[in-house]
């Protein structure tokens, strides 16, 4: 899954991003407004951490903007307002939810899984395919009723999957799943973590159609 983060507090922004990495989520952290709407035109976000108070304008008023050119992508604000009204105005605006500074990183990483899992179609977090049951929150894979062990990426990949059951994603869609702006990609990375998830969850589990990309079957 891919988040923007819009948090001009270095020492913040660095631990929320490495944070949200080590769970295997692609970040992109920039620290004003005006990059936000560069990324947000450029590249598709599952969801979007906002702080508030930012050097080159109002979080707020930046969210509003959003809502009103009809954009619906999942928003969590962050910040140092604790002021009832000020939850009740980012609410109002069109924020998914609000964390006040300081706030833990445990609660964070559950409150962004929650979001997500509402936007996908899954509040559910215990999920059956097949064989396979997933708990979301756990981030945990019994197959057969046996603990499947996967790594941060190949859960991120997994996790793409279960948020788009039966579309068709191609390799760029998951490619973007992965890697933050700047990274690396390995040409044939895709492959690899899914060859990988093959032999653990069952060699049907993802389909491929070949030049286009690949499918996880709908339960």
């Amino acid at each position: 899954m891919r988040l923007l983060l819009v948090e001009d507090t270095k020492g913040l922004g660095e631990a929320i991003r490495d944070q949200l990495q080590d769970e295997g989520y692609a970040v992109d952290w920039v620290e004003r407004l005006s990059a936000a709407g560069d990324c947000l035109r450029s590249t598709p976000y599952e969801l979007l951490l906002l702080d508030l108070m930012l050097p080159d304008g109002s979080g707020l008023d930046f969210l509003q903007q959003l809502r009103k050119a009809g954009n619906t992508l999942p928003v969590i604000i962050l910040t140092a307002r604790d002021q009832i009204s000020d939850r009740i105005a980012g609410l109002n605006v069109g924020a998914d939810d609000y964390l006040v500074k300081p706030f833990d990183l445990d609660e964070m990483l559950a409150r962004v899984a929650a979001v997500a899992r509402r936007y996908s179609g899954n509040p559910n977090p215990l999920l059956q395919l097949g064989d396979l049951q997933v708990d979301l929150t756990a981030r945990r894979v019994l197959k057969a009723g046996q603990p499947v062990e996967l790594s941060a990426r190949e859960w991120a990949v997994f996790e793409a999957f279960l948020q788009h059951p039966g579309q068709l994603l191609t390799r760029s869609r998951l490619e973007d799943a992965l890697y933050a702006f700047g990274a690396e990609i390995e040409s044939n990375t895709i492959e690899v973590y899914i060859s990988r998830l093959r032999k653990k969850l069952g060699k049907n589990s993802i389909e491929t159609q070949r030049g286009l990309g690949y499918r996880m079957p709908a339960a």
